[in-house]
């Protein structure tokens, strides 16, 4: 039997500890084993033991400057070192400078942004992600619970045209989304719930009848924020945090009203292509205790979609510029939105996806029904 590959670590140096707990958090998602440091001398010393893949480093800790930090580390470790700022008047500076640091990113960072540029620079070195050690049959019952939360019938809307499509992973992620009519039109949640294997599956369900259970409100502001803090107490209770995309569609003016928790990878794609990315509007749920998220809404003209993807998709690309071009083309043009979520699923092909795939695109069809 082969043995399994030696999982990949990370050390968090960090002195706020909202920050640092998020960190690890979503370093945990990720498959590294995680130690942390609350100050730059400790965290020198964390990493000189645990002998990292990976450090995160703040610019301002207590004791020394993150660039000090850095200089340090430098001369024993060749760890990716990601840098943390909160000022991007610093950011501008730091990347002119040679100081050993491979990636910055300033605060407030978005979880999903960490995420990419951590796997960009694992596949500059070439190296291949943490494998799961979890058994082989945890991980087919995960995809059964996971594939039972889609939407089991095709939803219809006049004037519409829709499609979703879900591949897991090897590892099995959180992802799922739910759709269902509505008499204005249409209702949509996507999530995505931190993990792999059965924990992250059973998340998912319980976030699926949170947001299926407050569907009935007329007031999406706060139908989410009960939503979410139901959603909150158990994620609490497993330390764990879920990415959500909720949206309701008015299918006869064609404006959809949206809440984004910590998502930020649904697009408004018009009928010639361009792709607009959708703006955040606060952190996951489950990050922060007493986090509010506001409503926004954008409106669908005839030919025009909204498409929303999961993190498999940007994993693929090196910034979200380049991942936010490939989706616009991508939809843009196609015959159906069946056609347009394959082509986009074609993006993140399964044999080099690390993570679950998940695209649903709804489309508005242009006067006279054609798509």
């Amino acid at each position: 039997m082969s043995s399994m590959p030696e999982p990949r670590r990370a050390v968090v140096i960090e002195d706020d500890p909202d920050i640092r707990g998020l960190l690890v958090r979503v370093l945990v998602k990720q498959g590294f084993e995680v130690t942390q440091a609350q100050a730059g001398l400790p965290g020198v010393e964390e990493v000189r033991r645990a002998k990292p893949d990976l450090v995160t480093l703040d610019l301002n800790l207590p004791d020394l400057d993150g660039l000090e930090v850095c200089k340090l580390l430098r001369e024993f470790s060749d760890a990716f070192i990601v840098m943390l700022t909160a000022r991007t008047d610093e950011l501008d500076k730091l990347t002119g400078l040679d100081n050993g640091a491979d990636d910055y990113i300033s605060k407030p960072f978005s979880p999903r942004e960490l995420q990419s540029r951590i796997n960009a620079l694992f596949r500059r070195r070439g190296q291949s992600p943490a494998v799961d050690t979890a058994a082989r049959s945890e991980l087919e019952r995960a995809t059964e619970v996971q594939q039972s939360l889609l939407p089991k019938e095709d939803v219809r809307v006049d004037g519409y045209d829709l499609a979703g499509a879900f591949r897991p992973s090897r590892s099995v992620g959180g992802d799922f989304y739910d759709w269902y009519r509505t008499p204005d039109g249409l209702h949509l949640t996507f999530a995505d719930a931190m993990g792999k294997g059965m924990g992250a599956a059973l998340i998912a369900a319980t976030v699926r009848a949170v947001m299926r259970s407050t569907g009935h409100r007329r007031d999406l502001d706060t139908a989410f924020a009960s939503a979410a803090a139901a959603i909150a107490a158990d994620l609490d209770s497993s330390n764990s945090f879920a990415t959500l995309f909720h949206a309701r569609l008015d299918a006869a003016s064609g404006v959809v009203s949206y809440v984004d928790a910590g998502h930020g990878l649904a697009l408004h794609v018009t009928a010639n292509g361009e792709a607009h990315r959708l703006q955040s509007g606060g952190p996951p749920v489950g990050a922060w205790a007493g986090s509010a998220w506001p409503q926004s809404a954008i409106g669908l003209a005839p030919g025009d979609s909204l498409v929303v993807v999961s993190d498999g998709v940007l994993d693929v690309f090196d910034s979200v510029e380049s991942f936010t071009e490939a989706v616009g083309s991508a939809a843009g043009g196609q015959a159906s939105a069946q056609s347009a979520s394959d082509a986009i699923m074609a993006l993140a092909p399964a044999e080099t996806a690390e993570d679950d795939v998940t695209v649903v695109v709804v489309r508005r069809l242009l006067e006279g029904g054609s798509a």
